[in-house]
């Protein structure tokens, strides 16, 4: 077992995730949230949980968790690869992928205006193709205003957002959106290579 991703909501309780099964003899099933102390917070009910692998974890302004990751699925609904979760741990319904990523979601970053940039090893996204980044919309639709052309050559592993909204990528490319950029890579708000 082996945690990926932890993030902290604004309360102090923090939500763990990885590829782990259980915690102290208690089935997790990838994601459980601790209180202040350490001890497990039985409040947070994700039910059966992920699939597989959680990889990256943010909270939102309003305490709903997004969650990215190697998963197809939680507690029994079809989630390909991202997924929000709810402040008690249930599937939030409202955000809506469709038929989600092709592949597996390495980080997860939440804009000021909470859109959700993403990145990974992807190729498409709810059946268009999008290669290793995407914004998305905050009812999980693809944000077409952020153009990235042809995207990254190869999987894009960190993502960071600067205080000016442009978006910091790291990972195994060599190429952004034709341009030369060997494993680190600046984004504008639009898309567009900085």
């Amino acid at each position: 077992s082996s945690f990926n991703s932890i993030a902290i909501q604004s309360d102090g309780k923090i939500v763990v995730g990885g590829n782990c099964w259980s915690c102290n003899g208690t089935s997790i099933n990838h994601i459980l949230r601790l209180n202040g102390d350490g001890t497990m917070d039985v409040s947070f009910n994700p039910g059966t949980g992920f699939n597989n692998l959680v990889e990256s974890l943010a909270i939102q302004s309003d305490g709903k968790i997004i969650v990215g990751g190697g998963f197809t699925s939680f507690n029994g609904t079809t989630r390909s690869y991202i997924a929000r979760l709810n402040t008690n741990g249930s599937l939030d319904n409202s955000f809506d992928p469709g038929s989600g990523f092709n592949t597996i979601v390495h980080s997860v970053v939440i804009q000021s205006d909470q859109k959700i940039v993403t990145g990974g090893e992807f190729t498409s996204f709810n059946g268009a193709t999008r290669n290793s980044i995407i914004r998305l919309n905050t009812d999980g639709t693809a944000d077409n205003s952020f153009d990235i052309g042809s995207g990254f050559d190869a999987r894009v592993l960190s993502l960071t957002i600067q205080s000016d909204g442009k978006v910091i990528s790291g990972g195994d490319f060599s190429a952004y959106n034709g341009t030369t950029r060997n494993g680190i890579a600046r984004i504008n708000t639009d898309g567009s290579l900085d």
